[in-house]
């Protein structure tokens, strides 16, 4: 934990402090940024406040009093509720307006880990509940040099497997494929290349492409044929702790597209890169840039081109040990996320447009450096011929 620069981030957003509750390891969030280890099992609440100047203290029950010992400050002993109650009081004395990872209507769900309880909890004492959805990103979301390095050496690799994959649909076009042997060869070549995912791929074929989330299953896989259309959406990390996801999405056609097909890819490809133009152009220009930003860029292209309707998702999404991380997201549709885009961040950029017959996404990923934000990995930018 850097409580230095907590605390100056904390004066900075005009916070009395920032406090940190869990039951049941329910909010992951808190321990990485306090750099705490549960401490077997965690059948207790715990409270732990960071003020924006002087020393954190935490509340930690009896039978449990170990869990916040990797933490500074002292701590304030419980078992009783009244003793929960009267300690929380005391562990806010004196602050007016505090950060949780609450956010208001839940419209950030990654950071809304607090319950409504709590929450109550905290402003009968007269307290004022921020959320800490910027301040987590920061602490977060930021990618450390050795982490951003773990994830252009997933990108690498999976570019590998993402290319072998289009291969070996075409290899066994003539003798037969579907979707669920082609997820079952990737799956086997992430763990050959010492990669580790949570779940996926997706491989879509016509319209099971059209479904933003469909993954393969035995029940549902089809066959892959000359004249069908490909959706692979895969996602990996090296398996190793620490590391953080690389996650693409690229499409393409057993043969030459049809005129139609083709027309789609382009306006989602174009949408793409206006919103990732959108990006690099503000880095570049020292320009505060947010999340809903990023995701009007792309859709006011796809709009503009006549399939609004078609476009059923966010732009973009944070991306960092987990797949869906808990910064900003290019989101100005699911939720208004105004949320700064800040050094060291790393998302997605994956407009898509999603028919009855078939869909389209092109999914890039987006690491923003000191003063510079480029694409990490391979960029598509013509459909692949799958089997020319």
């Amino acid at each position: 934990m850097d409580l230095k620069r907590i605390q100056e981030s904390l004066k900075r957003e005009k916070l009395d402090g920032w406090l940190f509750f869990d039951h049941h390891v329910r909010d992951a969030l808190a321990y990485r940024v306090l750099g705490v280890t549960p401490a077997g099992h965690v059948s207790r609440r715990w409270y732990y406040f960071i003020p924006a100047q002087g020393e954190p203290q935490g509340m930690v029950h009896r039978i449990e009093s170990k869990q916040l010992d990797a933490a500074p400050g002292e701590k304030i002993l419980y078992s009783s509720w009244r003793e929960q109650q009267d300690g929380l009081a005391k562990l806010l004395a004196g602050a007016r307006r505090v950060a949780m990872q609450y956010s208001p209507r839940c419209a950030i769900p990654y950071v809304a880990m607090v319950d409504a309880g709590t929450v109550e909890l905290v402003r009968e004492l007269g307290v004022e509940i921020a959320t800490s959805a910027e301040l987590i990103q920061e602490f977060e979301a930021c990618l450390s040099e050795e982490q951003f390095e773990s994830h252009l050496e997933a990108g690498r690799r999976v570019d590998r497997v993402r290319a072998g994959a289009f291969r070996f649909i075409a290899e066994k076009l003539s003798a037969g494929v579907d979707e669920m042997a082609v997820h079952d060869w990737v799956r086997a070549e992430f763990h050959k290349a010492g990669l580790a995912t949570d779940n996926g791929p997706i491989v879509g074929v016509n319209a099971h492409a059209g479904d933003p989330h469909y993954e393969p299953t035995a029940a549902s896989s089809l066959p892959i044929r000359a004249g069908d259309f490909v959706l692979l959406d895969m996602w990996a990390k090296l398996d190793k702790p620490g590391s953080v996801y690389y996650d693409i999405t690229w499409t393409g056609f057993c043969g030459d597209p049809p005129d139609r097909v083709a027309r789609v890819f382009e306006i989602v490809r174009d949408a793409r890169d206006k919103a990732v133009e959108a990006v690099v152009n503000a880095v570049a220009a020292k320009r505060e840039i947010r999340g809903f930003e990023v995701d009007d860029a792309a859709r006011a292209h796809i709009q503009a081109m006549g399939f609004a309707e078609k476009f059923v998702h966010r732009t973009g999404h944070s991306i960092g040990e987990e797949v869906h991380g808990s910064g900003a997201n290019m989101d100005n549709l699911e939720t208004h996320d105004e949320r700064r885009i800040m050094p060291g961040a790393l998302f997605s950029v994956e407009p898509g447009i999603y028919l009855d017959d078939f869909g389209v996404r092109s999914e890039v990923n987006v690491f923003v450096g000191a003063g510079k934000a480029a694409t990490t990995g391979e960029v598509q930018r013509e459909l692949v011929r799958i089997g020319l």
